[in-house]
């Protein structure tokens, strides 16, 4: 996937844990400003279901973009304390948005798929039971579709340790990562390998803060409530840890990053290892070029 059609916008969903860590909503954001990807649904994933749909639904409001549909996934509860982003949403009306919302997330994204003339990319930036319901439901989807996540730990793990890390997007809802790891599609992953590096510092995270589009204004709005929440502090002149816009560069392009096809197996505790006979999976192991990457995300967040 190194040469990208300029002609062609790739038909994307994403499926999002937006609300927890605030590289969701950076991710989306992101997303919204690339030009090759053509967003036909977004969809909460685990956790507070209706929480995660209003804050995509007013994301996109505010974005102008109520022309994509919105699903509301597979409800679990959620712990207030992960709900950082809650200020932000407290009065908005989900009945009120102007588009499609789907009750029914599952559902909406089988359906966005079977129907799509063209494969459909599943951009997953959180756990995965919504993807894990809809194989259930749906094992041809797998024929339809590409997989592209943050997930795992193969060489690296949180904070840069050598010792391999039980991923958030993988452990928790292990079972339903174990179906999306073995299901028959093509698959890529940017491990903590790779997406655990991406944070913008200094004049590349000052431009992001300074912009004044609608987008942005919204995501600084929400930055501000999360760190807030998270730290007991304003944001303190960059960014968090933006492990999920990687897997949405992946969804159109994969150039700066060395790729790897390793045989990757989620264990029953939800660890990611190589090993032999498991499937082969895109594994973005490295970087070619990290700070081309970091000029791009801020280059498609600007404008």
């Amino acid at each position: 996937m190194t040469a990208l059609d300029k002609t062609a916008r790739i038909p994307v969903i994403l499926d999002t844990d937006i609300g927890n860590d605030i590289d969701d909503t950076w991710a989306l954001a992101m997303m919204l400003s690339c030009p090759e990807l053509d967003v036909k649904l977004v969809v909460g994933d685990t956790g507070d279901a209706p929480y995660r749909a209003k804050l995509i639904a007013k994301f996109l409001e505010v974005a102008g973009r109520t022309d994509i549909p919105v699903g509301v996934g597979l409800h679990f509860g959620q712990p207030a304390k992960q709900m950082r982003q809650a200020e932000w949403v407290k009065d908005y009306d989900l009945t009120k948005y102007p588009g499609v919302v789907n009750q029914d997330g599952v559902g909406a994204i089988i359906d966005t798929i079977m129907k799509s003339p063209q494969p459909v990319t599943l951009i997953c930036i959180g756990p995965v039971p919504n993807i894990g319901k809809a194989l259930e439901r749906e094992p041809r989807i797998a024929q339809k579709a590409r997989f592209v996540g943050m997930h795992g730990s193969v060489r690296v793990g949180y904070g840069g340790s050598k010792e391999i890390s039980r991923e958030c997007n993988v452990v928790n809802h292990v079972k339903d990562c174990q179906k999306v790891f073995t299901a028959q599609w093509d698959l890529t992953i940017t491990p903590l390998d790779t997406c655990a590096q991406v944070v913008l510092r200094g004049e590349k995270y000052q431009a992001v803060e300074r912009c004044r589009h609608p987008i942005i204004k919204a995501l600084m709005e929400n930055y501000r409530y999360w760190s807030m929440m998270y730290t007991g502090k304003e944001p303190a002149g960059a960014s968090s840890v933006l492990f999920d816009t990687v897997a949405v560069y992946l969804a159109f392009a994969d150039d700066l990053l060395v790729m790897e096809k390793l045989p990757i197996r989620v264990t029953d505790d939800g660890y990611t290892v190589i090993e032999p006979g498991a499937k082969i999976i895109n594994c973005a192991m490295a970087w070619k070029d990290y700070g081309a990457f970091e000029d791009l995300l801020v280059k498609r967040l600007i404008s």
